[in-house]
């Protein structure tokens, strides 16, 4: 701090009159077989990968981890950055930074134990990656995606609406 009040409130509205931007992170989990995890949510149609929105003043992988301990009551301390996704205004939505991070292979016996303990999620399943990327929304794909691709060349990459650059 630099203990001048004026300069702090000066700053302090700055920080409130700026673009606040709203983050999601989902992780690519994955079992012995290589198959993919996806969970089925209650409040709308289809799969998705595990993950979802950040709240406020709270990193992404932090985000993550909530996440997945909320949801499926899964515990993962290990997460590797794979991509992010700039997603440009769409909908009634302002944008958001997508990120996608290796959540790593799950043992059977974690596996064994997963379960959807929130109401956002009525299952979970593992599916081959062909299939499972069929099942994913559009955008989402995307990232998957290309985050599979990081898995296999382990260069991370930034997304602007689901394009590579």
């Amino acid at each position: 701090m630099s203990g001048d009040p004026g300069r702090e409130a000066y700053l302090a509205e700055g920080n409130a009159r700026q673009a606040r931007k709203r983050a999601a992170a989902d992780a690519l989990i994955r079992d012995h077989d290589g198959r993919l995890l996806l969970v089925n949510p209650t409040y709308k149609s289809g799969w998705d990968l595990p993950g979802g929105m950040a709240e406020g003043n709270e990193a992404p992988e932090d985000a993550l981890r909530r996440e997945l301990r909320e949801e499926l009551d899964l515990a993962v301390a290990d997460l590797r950055f794979l991509c992010v996704d700039w997603v440009g205004p769409h909908g009634p939505w302002d944008d958001l930074l997508g990120f996608v991070f290796d959540a790593g292979i799950l043992s059977p016996q974690q596996i064994a134990e997963l379960k959807p303990s929130d109401e956002e999620i009525s299952e979970h399943r593992f599916f081959e990656i062909p299939d499972a990327l069929t099942l994913l929304p559009e955008r989402q794909r995307v990232r998957a995606v290309n985050a599979i691709q990081v898995l296999e060349d382990g260069v991370p990459r930034y997304l602007r609406n689901g394009v590579a650059l």
